[in-house]
């Protein structure tokens, strides 16, 4: 499940030479100046925001949930998963995925939400179930949505529960998806705030509340300044609203944040070609390409398409190139063992088919790849399957 993390407008300029701009990358609008966003004349003074302390909440409901459905006995490894069991697999709770950033307390009365929603949910049940919950940032594929004239770059948000000499356990609310293999950090409740404004920022602004996600980017930057996806959404939000030199501060203070951005990025390139300077357009367009081009998961992607339209040594190319990054994902084995075997090479196949299946992470995925290592490489009846 997915967190809404920054609007964005790709850009499909060519590369053009990799020299640096001519004008210096910053600007001389104050980063105060541009949080205060005088300019945009949106009287944030009647905006209602949610209080931070409204986040993490636990309700008098919540609690009688807990007391019904964990022991109180229950300690370390029992009582996560009696929660766990309580919320994900349990009939009567039936948790379901939208695309709305709710506080823990609006999650569970609602029983909807996103990947963060649902992390608000858990870690403040947890919490007050004394067990040691936190926030961690997943660095899954790249996944681009459009919607409501604007590309969304989605991120996603899981927990991490320390039970001590138990280990560490991750919870996500769509476990069958999440892999050990994805870089992934903890991050302190500041940041998950940070998130958290962000994506209601988001919503906000989709659905024209100018003057709400104003508050909601400045209250993200409050708990986070580094955290860039607000930077570049305050961008975006001048952008929208004609204030194009305040848009293009706000990007570079993104990428004075986090030099790697790629929304930021893209977005500088879109509005050095409206404005003609396609020389700075050309720059920025270099290095999007160049970040992406490092990142395994881009090229598994480009892999998968290939596979789809039966180009099966572009796919093999491309997962070759992941896994020079990357040697550990079983995804990109199992769709490399497939490519080859599309081809023809059963030998390859295999090899690689049963990769994926050493370095799957959990056993319902070991399980899964000698399945299909059954299925596809068995021999046929009269002897001349492959082998």
């Amino acid at each position: 499940m997915w967190a809404p993390a920054a609007l964005a407008v790709l850009v499909t300029l060519a590369p053009g030479p990799a020299t640096a701009p001519v004008r210096p990358d910053r600007s001389e609008i104050p980063v105060d100046e541009l949080l205060a966003g005088r300019i945009l004349g949106l009287g944030r003074d009647g905006a209602a925001l949610v209080d931070e302390k409204e986040v993490l909440a636990v309700t008098p409901e919540m609690r009688a949930f807990l007391d019904e459905e964990v022991a109180t006995g229950a300690v370390g490894i029992f009582k996560l998963r009696q929660l766990g069991n309580a919320i994900i697999h349990a009939p009567t709770f039936r948790l379901e995925y939208d695309e709305t950033t709710r506080t823990a307390a609006a999650t569970f009365q609602a029983r909807r939400g996103n990947c963060l929603s649902f992390s608000n949910m858990f870690v403040a049940l947890a919490r007050q179930l004394g067990l040691k919950a936190s926030f961690q940032e997943v660095d899954t594929p790249p996944d681009w949505a459009f919607r409501n004239d604007a590309f969304v770059l989605n991120r996603h948000v899981n927990v991490l529960v320390d039970l001590g000499s138990d280990g560490e356990h991750v919870v996500d609310f769509n476990m069958d998806d999440f892999r050990t293999t994805y870089d992934r950090r903890r991050i302190s409740d500041a940041r998950a705030l940070a998130h958290y404004y962000n994506n209601v920022a988001v919503e906000r602004m989709q659905a024209a509340d100018a003057a709400s996600a104003l508050g909601y980017l400045g209250k993200a930057l409050a708990k986070d300044p580094t955290f860039s996806p607000a930077w570049a959404n305050l961008g975006i939000l001048y952008m929208r609203n004609g204030h194009a030199g305040e848009a293009e501060a706000s990007y570079l203070q993104a990428l004075k944040v986090n030099p790697t951005d790629l929304v930021a990025m893209s977005n500088l390139s879109w509005l050095y070609e409206r404005q003609g300077d396609l020389e700075r357009a050309a720059y920025y367009t270099k290095r999007v390409a160049a970040h992406r081009d490092k990142n395994p998961y881009y090229h598994f992607q480009l892999a998968r398409q290939a596979f789809r339209v039966e180009d099966y040594d572009a796919a093999i190319g491309h997962l070759s190139h992941a896994l020079r990054a990357k040697k550990n994902d079983d995804q990109f084995y199992f769709l490399l063992g497939l490519s080859y075997l599309k081809k023809g090479d059963s030998r390859a196949a295999r090899r690689f088919l049963s990769r994926a299946k050493e370095v799957a992470a959990t056993d319902a995925l070991k399980r899964r790849y000698a399945s299909k290592l059954e299925n596809l490489l068995a021999p046929s009846q009269d002897g001349d399957g492959p082998r």
